[in-house]
């Protein structure tokens, strides 16, 4: 009799934890696939700034969103940048206001005041948000910046049509996915004259640093099925997606000049893999390694300090 009641209690536990490995795999790779959107909680009008609402196709006609902030001082040759936002952001940025945000340690990332400082300093600012985030259309899935190239040869071929972007001065700005989309993006345009990639990662290396970060010791076992589940709905292997090998293509007798920043406490990326892609991509320069105790302080480090990408882009814009 107790015997029977002990395997009772231990198909009861197996059970459970089978059901609940089986629901954070569901969590984890719906997140990846097409994770749920970050609603917009304001505009540039909230910080006194003029701007359009812009709507404009990707390469591949998926719909995007975003906005236009002229310069205060248009000329007709101000220079323009692009900001690319993160994974699971919105063009805004990160509120780091849900469940796993506060599971993980993350805080808010106001790329409205990167927006607003390289206003000050004259530039146009594009801001828009990558397909599956945002008010951009759906085209699932997410690829971390190889299906979002489109996205971003999208908005150049956008800013070509203004009469106020002087085309031969564009630059961009990128976090995270974003970075990864620059990569992507460099061997398919001569448009983009310089960016800045911060904290751009190999899928399957951010994957295990999250992975392990937010899991400890399950991470082991749940990790392999989020990745199983990704590359079966999507056709997409995670390891497949390489930005180091994309950017290698890059055209190396006209590199575009592109500033790698990166935490030197990023849990969730490798000083290597940063290290691997900025060595990979022709004029890739750095990586500017900051300090901090997570990788959101590297996000934070040009937001709080616009003038080391003002330097960098005044060299090549």
């Amino acid at each position: 009799m107790t015997f029977r009641r002990v395997m009772r209690l231990l198909s009861l536990l197996a059970g459970l934890a089978a059901g609940l490995t089986a629901a954070i795999v569901a969590l984890f790779a719906r997140r990846m696939i097409a994770p749920a959107r970050q609603p917009l909680w304001c505009t540039p009008g909230d910080m006194g700034l003029a701007f359009e609402n812009v709507h404009f196709p990707a390469r591949d006609s998926v719909r995007l969103s975003g906005w236009f902030i002229p310069a205060p001082r248009a000329t007709g040759g101000n220079a323009t940048i692009i900001l690319l936002h993160g994974w699971a952001w919105n063009r805004l940025g990160d509120a780091a206001n849900d469940v796993l945000a506060n599971l993980s340690g993350t805080t808010p990332v106001e790329l409205l005041r990167l927006a607003h400082a390289l206003h000050y300093e004259g530039y146009h600012v594009l801001m828009f948000d990558l397909r599956n985030h945002g008010e951009s259309a759906a085209h699932p899935p997410v690829t971390f910046g190889q299906s979002e190239a489109d996205d971003l040869l999208g908005a150049l071929a956008y800013l070509q049509t203004r009469p106020d972007v002087d085309t031969a001065r564009i630059g961009a700005i990128g976090f995270s996915m974003g970075a990864n989309t620059i990569l992507y993006t460099l061997p398919q345009t001569q448009e983009l004259r310089a960016a800045i990639a911060v904290q751009p990662s190999t899928a399957a290396v951010f994957a295990e640093g999250y992975a392990n970060d937010l899991l400890g010791p399950a991470a082991g076992l749940v990790r392999p099925l989020v990745e199983t589940t990704y590359a079966a709905v999507t056709g997409v292997p995670l390891r497949a997606l390489q930005p180091a090998f994309a950017a290698s293509g890059a055209d190396v007798s006209r590199p575009t000049p592109v500033l790698f920043v990166q935490c030197k406490a990023d849990r969730w990326g490798t000083l290597a893999d940063a290290g691997q892609l900025a060595a990979a991509t022709p004029g890739g320069q750095g990586p500017l390694f900051v300090d901090g105790d997570h990788r959101y302080h590297g996000y934070q480090y040009l937001i709080e300090n616009p003038r080391i990408a003002v330097t960098f882009l005044e060299q090549y814009l």
